[in-house]
């Protein structure tokens, strides 16, 4: 049995967050799920069994903030699973932590890695608390706590080029035009509130639009999948799809459902 929920955050909020979502469910036996890039960090929590990566060998943390991932990876859970993450619009952490977030990349870093006695607290709040409403109200009063304003020039600048990558848009000369920036403030200022650097950013977007067509149009032939999400040529796309999610497009279809996390 599996029961999965998404909360939209409260009004304040939204700017920088998402969603907040909840998994629950039990397994009997190792269970293996993939995970693939989709473009946004996430802070993560749980309460029941911990996920172990397959390629590290290593379970996850209680509760971690997970940086943007460069790949896909394998998680294998068994038992009971109970799940509690805050989904960070790509603008969002920078938001909430004072730290670089562009040097967390591919890393899931804990309250104790960070010295954050306030994460802390809510992590064991969290572990305590088994009313998944009360649990949301603990999560937007740390959050709402720590909210500082970014500066609006930057953040108006960041918030254009992302609208641009999100229509496809991937030259980064270009999108330092639109930001007013030279090319290299750009990617500078870029990476310090989005914690990936513009090249690698537009690469998971792109493929998380090619998921979110698939996902919405199925019948979509991959030369035109291609061709509606930017990539140079088909065989470009191939790369890309197996280095971010291990699969080439076909066999991507058949091994999961196309989802796109970001799009959605």
């Amino acid at each position: 049995m599996e029961e999965f929920q998404i909360i939209q955050p409260s009004p304040l909020l939204a700017p920088y967050i998402k969603n907040y979502w909840l998994l629950k469910t039990v397994s009997n036996s190792p269970t293996l799920a993939r995970t693939v890039p989709c473009g946004m960090m996430n802070l993560i929590f749980h309460r029941g069994n911990r996920l172990l990566s397959v390629y590290e060998d290593k379970f996850h943390p209680r509760a971690f903030l997970n940086g943007h991932e460069r790949t896909f990876a394998d998680l294998e859970y068994t038992g009971q699973i109970d799940m509690i993450s805050v989904v960070f619009r790509p603008i969002g952490v920078k938001a909430f932590f004072d730290l670089p977030i562009n040097a967390i990349n591919n890393l899931r870093v804990t309250a104790n890695d960070l010295g954050d006695k306030e994460l802390a607290a809510l992590e064991n709040a969290l572990t305590s608390t088994e009313d998944d409403q009360i649990c949301i109200l603990l999560i937007e009063q740390f959050l709402l706590k720590r909210l500082s304003h970014l500066a609006a020039h930057n953040l108006k600048r960041i918030e254009a080029s992302i609208q641009l990558i999100n229509n496809g848009q991937s030259d980064v000369s270009l999108l330092a035009d639109t930001a007013c920036l030279s090319t290299k403030q750009f990617q500078r200022v870029f990476s310090e509130h989005v914690g990936a650097n513009p090249k690698e950013f537009s690469r998971t977007i792109r493929f998380q639009k090619a998921l979110h067509i698939l996902e919405t149009k199925p019948q979509t032939s991959l030369t035109t999948l291609a061709h509606e999400c930017g990539y140079f040529d088909q065989s470009h796309m191939i790369k890309d799809f197996k280095a971010l999610s291990g699969y080439t497009p076909s066999e991507y279809i058949v091994a999961c459902a196309p989802y796109s996390d970001y799009f959605a």
